[in-house]
């Protein structure tokens, strides 16, 4: 009889953000005549920029020639990807990598999912809270999580709040942990973390013999100079840390699917035995078994990002982007809303009004603004009593959106 992962049914009912589209569909459905604007899933509204654009085509051009067409390409992606990626992520932040050590991938989504593969199931997770939905529910298909409790936390899950407390800053882990998942700037709160306050997690994981798994696909927001831009930049980080990149928000890449992962040679993990394991090379057998690779149009658009043109390009997009979410700060703070983010980071964290429940929030916004957010109560508990918004939509509806919203009453 076949059986099924009975991990699967610990899961919630469903992907956060698959609720959050099914409700606005329904609302939309059944309301044709309303205008509703989105704000919830972090999807961006600029397309793929003329340099980009250009170096796609021109790829595909490529494959239309027997001379030039390339088949399958290296499943890690090709080297001109890699070199462009560590010479302008890394080298200007004053980081050296090897090109095997960076990944090409379809998507730091992926990637911050299936990571935990290579890890042994007794490992204790670590996650901030509110949380990237991703990085918990991977871990409970795998089968690390427990049983979900009345709290909504799972149970062998370790919790490291982020809350108007403690600046959302998350305290240290009070218990042991193996693996601590990070994403600054965060998502969903739009926070980060100073150089001093993430070298505090550098520290604990060296002495600790913990692993971070950081997530840095928003680094391109960052504004703040004591904000640092890549985990590596802190001393001792490559020894203990993974970083997941995604050009997707940097680059408009949503549709078009592209990311990377860095993996240090240096960082290594002990067996059953006690014996250390380099990461690298069992990352590197995990996706030349189970990943075909980032087709070579894609890896050029890619490429073309880091070229001096296509980087103008692509920064006149973050400062729109930007530009919407001062927009949407300003105009929540003037009505006595607490707003959080928003600075170095596309995501805004709105404190839900009269102690009201996120998803009320959500209700109240779609039916009398018709706006969509996101409930923070589905990336955690700690994220009951907050709504994100997101700066992807296009300037006139992030105006219209705020009018909206001023006009309520609450």
């Amino acid at each position: 009889m076949v059986k099924i992962n009975e991990n699967y049914l610990l899961l919630q009912n469903s992907y956060l953000f698959v609720e959050v589209n099914r409700r606005a569909e329904k609302y939309m459905a059944e309301n044709p005549d309303k205008n509703v604007i989105k704000m919830g899933i972090g999807d961006v509204t600029k397309p793929l920029t003329p340099t980009v654009i250009k170096a796609f085509k021109d790829a595909v051009d490529e494959m239309a020639d027997a001379d030039s067409f390339m088949g399958y390409g290296p499943e890690q992606g090709y080297d001109f990807l890699a070199e462009a990626i560590i010479k302008n992520d890394f080298n200007r932040w004053g980081v050296d990598l090897d090109l095997d050590e960076v990944f090409i991938s379809d998507g730091a989504k992926c990637d911050t999912g299936n990571i935990q593969e290579i890890f042994a199931l007794d490992n204790v997770i670590a996650v901030t809270d509110p949380v990237y939905p991703v990085y918990v529910d991977t871990n409970v298909m795998a089968g690390r999580s427990g049983n979900i409790k009345d709290d909504g936390m799972y149970e062998n899950i370790v919790y490291l709040p982020c809350t108007e407390e403690n600046n959302f800053v998350p305290a240290l882990p009070s218990e042991p942990v193996d693996i601590i998942y990070l994403c600054f700037p965060n998502n969903p709160t739009g926070t980060t973390l100073t150089k001093d306050e993430l070298a505090k997690f550098v520290e604990y994981a060296k002495e600790n013999d913990a692993l971070i798994l950081f997530d840095a696909a928003y680094e391109v927001f960052i504004t703040e100079d004591n904000v640092p831009h890549t985990i590596y930049e802190i001393d001792g980080a490559k020894e203990v840390a993974i970083e997941f990149r995604s050009f997707s928000k940097t680059a408009g890449f949503t549709g078009t699917r592209c990311a990377y992962t860095v993996v240090p040679k240096e960082i290594k993990i002990k067996d059953s035995e006690g014996n250390e394991q380099a990461v690298n090379p069992l990352w590197n057998r995990r996706q030349t078994t189970k990943f075909n690779g980032v087709s070579y149009p894609v890896q050029k658009a890619a490429e073309a990002v880091y070229t001096e043109q296509g980087q103008k390009e692509i920064m006149e997009n973050i400062e729109y982007y930007l530009e919407n979410a001062r927009i949407i700060r300003e105009s929540l703070s003037e009505i006595g809303l607490n707003v959080y983010g928003g600075v170095n980071s596309p995501y805004i964290w709105v404190k839900t009004p009269n102690d009201m429940e996120s998803w009320d929030f959500f209700d109240l916004l779609l039916e009398e603004a018709n706006i969509v957010g996101t409930p923070g109560s589905g990336f955690g508990p700690s994220g009951e009593g907050y709504l994100r918004l997101t700066a992807f939509n296009t300037l006139e509806n992030t105006k219209e959106a705020m009018s909206r919203i001023s006009k309520l009453s609450f």
